[in-house]
């Protein structure tokens, strides 16, 4: 075909490279558009001086599509030989090192996936798991490269499943800022030890720190061994506390309805979401509905209650009347008798400084809170119930 022209000017492809190919492939529905470079001398990516042309490696990059078909580049890049650095492949101006897309390709899926989430992309698009880590990643990276590199003063950790929660990214926030600042493949210590590490030069002493995410040792440890006094500034928000209570909430009732259904008593049957909604989003029907439930002698009906007490605790802005609500909340839990509550229990006693911190500065997960949230109840029980 005769259009490496037009290519040339939609591609903004400029010298010493050149569209030299325009190959069609409608049974594929693929354009695969070849460049080629003839320069026998070329600047090494590293120190910016000319050397001598070494060899090429072939090499393909996915770019927007041409009306419904899939546009590949593909290019024979060169490799130079330089005295100092040795042999290294040129940089394209297309796409970054390392990357299977150009530069296009990948703002295109960066401004997909400030709308959707990232299996919704990865579906529309026809991307890997790996393939879209990569271009966040590198969104990042280069975020990063455009600031001065400075620990933000206040920290959300967070993470996120992929593949039916086969795959694990961990995220870091801004919080004041609203964005994202780092990126990691998998979950836990070794995310945010590589994250802390950017900062080896600075001064953390100077920065206040409020990192709040899940309530796991993965992301508290480092938090301990990068900052000075991090038991101080670590806050656990309202979100996960409230998910790790409804899941118990859940198990309680999992646990109860199976023994009444062998009783032949349906009292239970198709009530999950009731238990699992914020009373907030109920709405007057469905909560006059729900009385007969949440008043009751259930199991259930307790778990639940202990729960929204749980929630009403935010409310508080003394750190000392906090504490002395949550420990009182602690002994109710315990007595319970719900092995599920009284797990949860301990594991807020043990984090009950982080809890504190967050209830007193107001701390929350603004992303997680968007998606769920749990605000007061509308008729939560008092402190003290048994």
């Amino acid at each position: 075909m005769r259009d490496a022209e037009p290519y040339q000017r939609i591609l903004n492809v400029q010298a010493p490279w050149a569209v030299v190919d325009v190959q069609l492939d409608p049974a594929g529905k693929e354009v695969r558009v070849v460049l080629a470079n003839g320069e026998p001398e070329l600047a090494c990516p590293t120190c910016g001086e000319l050397r001598p042309r070494y060899d090429c490696r072939h090499r393909r990059w996915r770019h927007l599509d041409t009306c419904q078909f899939r546009t590949i580049i593909e290019a024979e890049v060169p490799r130079v030989n330089c005295p100092e650095h040795g042999v290294l492949q040129v940089r394209v101006p297309w796409g970054e090192p390392g990357s299977r897309f150009t530069a296009l390709y990948e703002a295109l899926v960066i401004d997909w996936l400030r709308e959707a989430s990232i299996a919704a992309v990865a579906r529309l698009l026809g991307l890997s798991w790996d393939e879209l880590d990569g271009i966040m990643a590198r969104a990042v990276e280069r975020g990063l490269s455009r600031h001065k590199q400075l620990l933000p003063r206040h920290l959300g950790v967070d993470e996120t499943s992929f593949q039916r929660r086969h795959e694990y990214v961990t995220v870091v926030t801004d919080q004041d800022q609203g964005t994202v600042v780092h990126v990691g493949d998998g979950r836990g210590r070794a995310v945010l030890d590589d994250y802390f590490k950017l900062f080896s030069e600075l001064e953390p002493e100077s920065c206040r720190l409020d990192c709040h995410g899940y309530m796991w040792e993965g992301y508290v440890q480092p938090v301990h061994d990068h900052i000075p006094n991090g038991a101080s500034k670590i806050a656990f928000d309202k979100f996960h506390v409230a998910q790790h209570l409804g899941d118990a909430v859940d198990k309680v009732r999992r646990l109860e309805n199976k023994a009444i259904l062998a009783a032949g008593i349906e009292t239970l049957k198709g009530s999950k979401y009731l238990w699992l909604t914020n009373p907030d989003s109920l709405d007057e029907t469905r909560w006059s509905a729900f009385r007969p439930l949440r008043t009751g002698t259930l199991k259930t009906a307790r778990a639940w209650a202990i729960k929204e007490v749980a929630m009403n605790l935010w409310r508080f802005r003394s750190r000392a009347w906090a504490r002395k609500g949550w420990l009182r909340w602690y002994a109710w839990a315990i007595r319970s008798r719900l092995e599920s509550i009284r797990e949860v229990a301990r594991m807020i006693k043990r984090r009950l400084d982080g809890i504190l911190t967050a209830v007193v500065l107001g701390v929350a997960n603004a992303r997680a809170e968007g998606v769920a949230g749990f605000p007061d109840s509308r008729t939560t029980p008092t402190l003290g119930m048994s």
